[in-house]
């Protein structure tokens, strides 16, 4: 099979029928070995941009990591990863991370895979106790590299660099045009593919501005989720110690809510994500790490709780509610004390929030964890199986199935979750027994 056919077979295995004006370009300069910055907006599909053509420079004869992709955080590097394996190219990938276990990553290495992604300490980590050869790297992308540097890596991503031969091929992904590349990575020459269009500036979105009479913004908050109902909210909070307090204090007050930041737990993380997107949790609190490079949909509304520093932070928050060509709504909580940052032109239009609106009811999902997935051959059909005829379920009360390598998670209406679990205690799937409980 050519490399040609590869990449149809690829889009194929993914579901598309052809790549956006975006990817087309991207594909094209990649494949011809050129350096590139490629600036698309939030959710434009800048990760098939650079794993088709990568896709393309891989020799199956390899025997040496042929290529490196880093990113800022862990649920993009897993992300990729994935999007990689529904491709099925029968390339070897393997995804390296802080707060993975070290041992397994060093054991997965010893065969090395033809596509290496991870966050830069870990990378870095690894060429340190020399677990992998890179001169075999032909290719080294840098995806979402303004964040980066704006978390710290830079002399990570430099050494990491310097590693590398010095005529290795780099890509450069970002949703911001407004910041540059390190000289320590800036190639000779370079082919700029600016598809922003205004848009890292000027996001179509829906602002408002909401007046807290206290310096404390919770009861504020508070009221603007009840004037809102049963709808997807991600409130932004600038620390991790904000995010707990809000989410405690919105529990307290009869809100459910989950909450999103870096000091977590990558399960406990991974669980926020997935509780939000299938509609167990209404209300996600979260820092700037859930602002981009996260498989989370189209969200109904942003607040910003407080107001991020930067237009770059600010522009990607409000772009989870404004993803491809889709309009969404911003509000920002404001105190009469607070100093406005230089970005915001004027202060947007008021917002009013309904007198003494009830709290909006409980979700009526749940989520039903399984400690056994992708390698250990369940997929979404035995699931639906087993609690269909055992659990006694309909398919009105199956939400969301999500099936990860080595667990899976299921949206079921919560009140038909105690009859599930009763039902399924005793059975086992493809003649193995799985613990089968709900998520907390």
């Amino acid at each position: 099979m050519t490399k040609l056919n590869d990449s149809k077979q690829a889009l194929q295995n993914l579901g598309i029928a052809a790549l956006n004006e975006m990817q087309e370009a991207a594909v094209s300069n990649i494949i011809h070995h050129k350096n590139v910055l490629l600036l698309s907006p939030t959710g434009s599909g800048k990760t098939l941009a650079f794993l088709i053509p990568l896709l393309e420079h891989l020799n199956p004869k390899g025997n040496l990591v042929q290529a490196l992709v880093l990113t800022p955080s862990r649920e993009l590097a897993i992300q990729i990863e994935q999007v990689w394996k529904a491709m099925q190219t029968g390339y070897k990938i393997i995804c390296s991370y802080g707060g993975h276990d070290m041992p397994t990553e060093i054991n997965s290495l010893v065969e090395p895979p033809a596509l290496l992604v991870g966050t830069p300490g870990r990378i870095a980590d690894h060429l340190k106790r020399r677990t992998f050869d890179p001169k075999g790297i032909r290719l080294f992308i840098f995806d979402e590299f303004d964040k980066s540097l704006a978390l710290g890596f830079e002399e990570d991503m430099e050494y990491i660099t310097k590693a590398l031969k010095s005529e290795v091929q780099k890509v450069f992904v970002s949703a911001t045009a407004s910041i540059a590349i390190p000289a320590f990575a800036e190639p000779k020459q370079l082919v700029v593919l600016n598809f922003l269009n205004g848009r890292d500036e000027a996001p179509t979105v829906e602002m408002h501005s909401i007046w807290s009479p206290e310096k404390d913004k919770v009861n504020t908050l508070y009221d603007l989720l009840c004037t809102l109902g049963n709808t997807s909210v991600l409130i932004f909070c600038n620390h991790r110690e904000a995010v707990e307090r809000t989410g405690s204090l919105l529990a307290e007050l009869g809100i459910p809510n989950t909450i999103f930041h870096g000091g977590m737990e990558q399960m406990q993380r991974e669980q926020a994500l997935i509780k939000f997107r299938n509609g167990t949790a209404q209300y996600l609190i979260a820092t700037d790490l859930a602002a981009r490079g996260l498989d989370i949909p189209d969200i109904d509304h942003i607040v910003h709780y407080h107001l991020p520093s930067t237009n770059a932070e600010f522009t990607h928050r409000n772009g989870r509610t404004s993803r491809m060509n889709s309009k969404g709504k911003v509000y920002m909580i404001l105190h009469e004390d607070e100093t406005l940052p230089n970005y915001l032109q004027e202060t947007p239009p008021s917002f009013s929030l309904k007198l003494h609106a009830p709290a909006p009811a409980a979700s009526e999902w749940g989520t039903v964890y399984l400690n056994g997935g992708k390698k250990d051959k369940l997929n979404k059909v035995d699931i639906v199986g087993l609690f269909i005829q055992k659990g006694k379920l309909t398919k009105e009360d199956l939400g969301l199935i999500i099936v990860k390598d080595h667990n899976c998670f299921v949206a079921v209406k919560k009140n038909k979750i105690p009859s599930l679990l009763k039902g399924v205690r005793d059975e086992k799937i493809k003649g193995k027994k799985f613990l089968i409980m709900e998520a907390r």
